[in-house]
């Protein structure tokens, strides 16, 4: 099979997560906007002085979002990668209205149908998506996080035909350890985090 050939640059989206603050000023004086969370309430300790202060400043919410705490992700998200259930999806519609704001979104897909993961099947995909659009959601695209234990590039393979049979012009998936495979694959959102600011601890 013959492999894509990426046709727009990537957005890189800095994951921030458990980093600090100062750990982070490095980076954005540079000019670099996209950074990615995946808590509500660290984002929110971390990020809303900031986005005051700077608001080319994009924040991408890349984990599990719980719909007790939509209101606080669609007030300091510009993104969330994570729809993965039409009640998450009626949740944010409705504080998107509430709130005049309208979010980019990114349904997430449980390409490796594993248990321990959050995703929607990929029998249910299309069900998702045609409920979000009669929400009038912005679905840009499609998140994955594949198996750790396998080699993503199927996963990849496969998230890529599902993009393109909805019609879907983004795609989130490849992070520090596979983003090069990914990028065959036509992502266009990288989810880059230890590459940037070093391993967690």
């Amino acid at each position: 099979m013959e492999k894509q050939k990426v046709s727009k640059f990537p957005k890189i989206i800095a994951v921030s997560k458990t980093f600090g603050i100062d750990e982070i000023l490095p980076l954005i004086e540079y000019g670099h906007t996209d950074y990615g969370e995946n808590k509500v309430q660290e984002a929110m300790d971390k990020w809303t002085q900031i986005k005051i202060d700077q608001s080319s400043i994009k924040l991408h919410l890349i984990g599990k979002l719980q719909t007790n705490k939509v209101k606080f992700a669609v007030k300091i998200f510009d993104f969330i990668h994570s729809v993965d259930s039409e009640k998450l999806a009626k949740k944010i519609a409705d504080e998107e209205i509430k709130q005049n704001k309208k979010l980019k979104l990114f349904i997430q897909v449980n390409i490796g149908s594993e248990e321990q993961k959050s995703g929607v099947s990929k029998n249910q995909l299309i069900d998702l998506y045609t409920y979000c659009k009669k929400l009038n959601l912005d679905v840009i695209g499609l998140m994955c996080i594949p198996p750790t234990e396998k080699d993503p590039e199927k996963y990849f393979s496969q998230m890529n035909l599902l993009n393109k049979e909805l019609n879907l012009s983004e795609l989130s998936m490849g992070m520090s350890s596979d983003y090069l495979k990914a990028l065959e694959h036509s992502s266009s959102y990288l989810r880059i985090g230890s590459s940037i600011f070093g391993k967690r601890t």
